[in-house]
């Protein structure tokens, strides 16, 4: 089943977001026969139940999909919106149409209204999904007042919305299910597709660059760059693996931080050795390699970076007061057994 999905997951995002199209996005331009596309296609209600009118399928199920989608380095928040509308699904909200983006942190409420800061995918948004001290917002992004953030073609946006919306806007609450884990395995898995695709191109890109008469890919120093960066892919690929690893649709909170944690921290290291290999090329507007390390970079920090998930991990390490193995075994790994 998963060879299955992963393949018509690939076909779906490069038919519907090729670079071409990404690029347009980044510009501020719509997609909404790309997005369309994907609402066509049901991945969306994945793990919604039968009975909704989903496919019932677990977690798990569903990691071809979040690869996939980052192979393709897609900015739209397909991973975010699927996860979305199973959480609004066990809130007892009926999920609407179009792409929702995920508020996990940076989120308050004030007098003039709520500001969210550098909510990812907000420019391609139509909902936002935020967390608050006492539940979570459904918010459209209509009615928001919006600011881009982030670097060169960044989809992050800060956002406020005026006090008046927030009557439109019910409390949500699933005490369960953390917007924080929803977004951690998001991203860890859209890391690990994203890694993935810049290692073959890397490849490719080695075996096809002569210099002295021969393909730099035969060097020693260039392949020992290789073997590492294919290092952190392999690690980064199993952690988010693990991070999905859940017996219904709801994140095992230790393995939602471990996979981004360990998503997170591999970004910077493979980015360099990726733009090592190719050189000036790599960072041209022409050459695609810089569409996705400026993403995965976005992604890295997205919902919080590999120290503030390693954080949640230790504290929970030290409270356990066990060793180190007994605390692998009985506590991180516990869901898988």
């Amino acid at each position: 089943m998963d060879t299955l999905f992963g393949d018509a997951a690939q076909r779906l995002f490069a038919q519907a977001y090729p670079i071409e199209v990404l690029h347009a996005i980044e510009r501020g331009q719509a997609a909404t026969g790309a997005w369309q596309a994907v609402e066509d296609s049901g991945f969306l209600d994945a793990l919604l139940p039968e009975d909704a009118g989903g496919a019932g399928l677990r977690l798990a199920d569903i990691v071809p999909l979040a690869q996939s989608a980052g192979h393709h380095a897609v900015g739209a928040p397909v991973i975010q919106t699927l996860l979305a509308r199973a959480w609004l699904h066990h809130a007892g909200h009926q999920p609407p149409s179009g792409p929702i983006a995920l508020a996990p942190f940076q989120v308050h409420h004030t007098t003039a209204g709520i500001q969210a800061h550098a909510v990812g995918a907000a420019r391609i948004a139509q909902w936002v999904l935020a967390a608050m001290p006492d539940g979570a917002r459904f918010l459209p992004v209509a009615q928001a007042e919006i600011t881009p953030s982030g670097g060169h073609g960044s989809l992050d946006a800060d956002m406020h919305w005026p006090s008046a919306v927030l009557r439109d806007s019910p409390l949500l609450n699933t005490a369960d299910v953390s917007l924080a884990d929803l977004a951690a395995v998001a991203y860890a898995g859209l890391i690990a597709g994203a890694l993935e695709r810049i290692l073959a191109l890397t490849i490719d890109y080695a075996n096809q660059r002569t210099q002295f008469g021969k393909p730099i890919g035969r060097f020693q120093a260039v392949q020992q760059q290789i073997s590492v960066l294919a290092e952190q892919v392999w690690a980064v690929r199993t952690a988010a693996q693990l991070a999905y690893q859940s017996p219904d649709w709801r994140p095992a909170p230790l393995l939602a931080a471990l996979g981004k944690a360990r998503a997170s921290a591999a970004v910077t290291r493979a980015a360099d050795i990726a733009h090592a290999v190719h050189g000036a090329i790599g960072v041209t507007a022409e050459y695609e390699l810089q569409y996705y390390t400026r993403r995965l970079r976005e992604w890295r920090r997205a919902a919080g970076g590999e120290p503030y998930w390693n954080a949640r991990i230790g504290a929970d390490a030290l409270a356990a007061s066990t060793s180190a193995l007994d605390y692998v075994r009985k506590h991180l790994f516990a869901v898988i057994e």
